[in-house]
């Protein structure tokens, strides 16, 4: 066994994003019309989605007022449309701390980014057709971060959803399944450090993988079935 290893150094990184799925929520504004925003600090446990946004960004603004969400996960192919979307907000006037960043205004996200809307089932807020992955989810719970910190307090919000609809592309499917995502067809497109990146081959096998995953489904699920079609 190799017992020689690179010395840790310890680093004050301004961001910890070492690496988490890319994820496009579309709401709806207040007229009706759809906004669409990109983010990556999101983790799902079971049909339950944790959100970390700006507290008063467009998108947490709507999912607070609608309840309504859908995300739409794109591909590693997707990368340049997601890309169309950097720096652009949905409010208007753009927040003073956007414009500190060099946000700007965009009414029409879709539009900006080549993207597709398509009528969602459950929720207002439509899909997006080109992404392989579509979750409609509705909000459960708004969790405040850094509550204790008077200089933190207000800015950032864990908004918990929990989903109603999974869409797939059908050639992400496994073969021969009913219910099952393909790891090895399903390409995420991945937020590493403000840069996008494909995942590699897989690794090794996972041990993990010897569970089969209809023990991990839980009571959301038989909610989602009796949720009826909008």
């Amino acid at each position: 066994m190799n017992t020689t290893f690179p010395a840790h150094t310890a680093i004050e990184p301004g961001i910890l994003y070492f690496g988490t799925p890319v994820v496009l929520i579309s709401t709806s504004n207040e007229d009706g019309s759809p906004n669409l925003a990109p983010m990556s600090s999101a983790f799902w446990l079971g049909w339950r989605g944790m959100l970390g946004l700006g507290a008063r960004s467009k998108t947490t603004v709507n999912l607070r007022r609608t309840r309504e969400c859908v995300l739409n996960l794109p591909s590693d192919a997707l990368a340049a449309a997601v890309d169309r979307l950097a720096l652009t907000t949905g409010s208007d006037p753009v927040p003073p701390g956007k414009v500190k960043r060099g946000y700007f205004h965009v009414a029409d996200k879709f539009e900006r980014a080549g993207l597709t809307p398509i009528p969602s089932e459950t929720v207002a807020p439509p899909r997006v057709a080109e992404c392989p992955v579509a979750m409609e989810a509705v909000l459960e719970s708004v969790h405040p971060f850094a509550d204790e910190d008077e200089a933190q307090r207000g800015g950032v919000v864990g908004l918990e959803v929990r989903v109603q609809r999974v869409f797939v592309h059908e050639d992400i499917r496994l073969p021969g399944t009913a219910d099952r995502v393909d790891p090895d067809r399903w390409r995420p497109l991945i937020m590493s450090f403000q840069q996008l990146y494909g995942l590699g081959p897989r690794a090794h096998e996972s041990t993990l993988a010897r569970i089969p995953e209809r023990l991990y489904r839980g009571p959301d699920l038989d909610r989602a079935r009796s949720m009826p079609a909008r």
